[in-house]
């Protein structure tokens, strides 16, 4: 047998040991994942220590920098938010006692510390962290860190706050700390006002960003320059809850952009933070935008259903879709159920794509579930007026019928899906008064049914990070008032521009307890 020659022998030689040091080197980067702790909110033990490390995206390069430190526990959230070609950093705390060092933190700044602040102990970490650590009671000492994206980041968890300071060095990551035990809080108590009143702010198509945004198609054309979408749309959204002052909010999907919102938990707060300040009770429904970032439905929901003054709920898990259930508001002084909200998860895009193009329809099993819901409600013999109504974010197909009478503008065609599925008819069956939704965001308009009984309204897009366009959409929210002592429901809308109190497109849709006929309207 003839040897090979000696530059091929070297060749094979040089091959199998960079495959012998690539697979040494990945173990070891598979070894240091394994070995990072993730550090989870709901531990309330004191934290001693923090710091940072970078360390290399790829595993088979993590010799040169490790993810973790034997013994920390990690904040699974990248502090370039996966930006970084190959780079990517983390927060790491020490919750561990020694017999010689009994302190804990007590503060967390970042960024330069004001000279108000350079007489007190401060330890530098780094990433531009500094902390006070000292032997403290537990109720003072910070026992969570989590991190929050954007140059707009807010924090709305009970018991946490966004370190003073700013953003950790070379990232738009925010540190938010809590101190103490988990805060926790009860659900709210919606129930109608004593003069029989109650008012609901739909707000639809907010498509929030992490960080900032890009406005898209701004209106009037000379305010498009340099604009920033959420900014704006958050402007608009608190002024209009200043000006009517609802009794409740909701939110009818695509809050998020999932593009253009790589950590949805931080887009998330900017939309409940003006509503938990004002103490404005919510629920929320999802669009075919909200999960495309890095959260899915499921999560979204556990989110919200965890924050102050919300009333979202993810809904029974044996039928399809995440957020539907109902919402019952009580009169004032008992409990009669004077209004009913059916919130449903119109899902996103078509799941069969080739017969039935675009987007997707309400399930059976959720047709069903109303049904069933509708039927267990017994029938009161009280006389009072008990109305009803359904939010959804996907429009029904018989928003397209241009031939019913309808008020206000149609812009673009409706996106309903191709599919029929039948909601509409569980509608009139069950006596639903009024059903609005989102999605097309030019479209603002309330259509009654070709039977007179069952109003199909749209709210307009209110967001600048979504589309606008269709010869100078103007952004909008939409209100509903509920009358419960001459079963009324009235609708209007508010415009982002220009910025006065007029009312948009003012009609009763609903008149003791019977949705008006178009010769009835006025």
């Amino acid at each position: 047998m003839k040897y090979l020659p000696k530059v091929q022998r070297r060749t094979i030689q040089r091959v199998l040991l960079g495959a012998l040091v690539f697979a040494l080197c990945y173990l070891y980067g598979t070894r240091d994942e394994r070995q990072a702790r993730t550090s989870s909110l709901d531990n309330i033990s004191p934290i001693r220590d923090i710091t940072v490390v970078t360390c290399n995206k790829w595993r088979v390069l993590r010799v040169f920098g490790s993810c973790s430190r034997s013994g920390w526990e990690r904040i699974d959230r990248d502090l370039f938010l996966r930006k970084g070609w190959f780079q990517q950093a983390f927060v790491l705390v020490d919750r561990r006692a020694s017999s010689d060092d009994m302190s804990v933190i007590t503060e967390v700044r970042s960024g330069r510390l004001s000279f108000a602040e350079t007489g007190i102990t401060w330890e530098y970490r780094p990433g531009g962290i500094w902390i006070q650590r000292e032997a403290a009671a537990p109720h003072d000492a910070v026992t969570g860190v989590d991190i929050l994206y954007g140059i707009d980041a807010v924090e709305v968890r009970p018991g946490w706050s966004l370190v003073r300071g700013g953003t950790l060095e070379h990232s738009e990551a925010h540190l938010s700390v809590r101190h103490g035990v988990i805060k926790t809080f009860r659900k709210p108590e919606v129930r109608v006002n004593a003069n029989g009143k109650f008012k609901v702010l739909q707000v639809a198509d907010l498509h929030l960003s992490t960080s900032v945004g890009v406005c898209r198609d701004a209106e009037p054309e000379d305010t498009a320059a340099n604009c920033e979408a959420d900014p704006r749309t958050l402007e608009f959204l608190t002024r209009i809850l200043d000006e009517e002052k609802p009794d409740m909010v909701v939110l009818t999907g695509d809050q998020i952009n999932g593009d253009t919102a790589p950590d949805t938990r931080s887009a998330m707060y900017k939309f409940v933070e003006p509503l938990i300040a004002r103490r404005i009770p919510y629920a929320a429904i999802f669009g075919n935008h909200d999960d495309e970032g890095d959260l899915t439905r499921a999560e979204q929901m556990k989110l919200l259903e965890g924050l102050p003054y919300s009333l979202s709920q993810a809904g029974p898990a044996d039928i399809d879709g995440v957020g539907n259930y109902v919402i019952t508001i009580p009169t004032a002084n008992d409990d009669f159920p004077a209004l009913t909200f059916y919130f449903i998860d119109t899902h996103k895009y078509s799941p069969d794509e080739k017969n039935q193009p675009g987007y997707d329809w309400i399930k059976q099993s959720q047709i069903s579930w109303f049904n069933q819901e509708q039927a267990g409600r017994v029938e009161q013999k009280d006389t009072r007026h008990q109305l009803s109504m359904a939010f959804i974010h996907i429009p029904l197909p018989e928003y397209r019928m241009k031939s019913n009478r309808f008020i206000g503008d149609w812009r673009e065609p409706p996106t309903a899906p191709t599919f029929n599925s039948g909601f509409q008819t569980a509608l009139l069956d069950s006596g639903v008064n009024v059903v609005t939704a989102g999605h097309d965001h030019a479209n603002e308009y309330c259509m009654i049914d070709d039977q007179a009984r069952l109003w199909m309204c749209y709210a307009g897009g209110s967001g600048f990070g979504g589309y606008g366009g269709y010869n100078g959409f103007i952004r909008k929210l939409r209100i509903f008032e509920f009358d419960v002592e001459d079963g009324s429901i009235s609708t209007h809308k508010r415009a982002e521009w220009p910025v006065t109190d007029e009312r948009l497109d003012p009609q009763v849709l609903v008149g003791q307890g019977q949705s008006l006929s178009p010769a009835k309207l006025s």
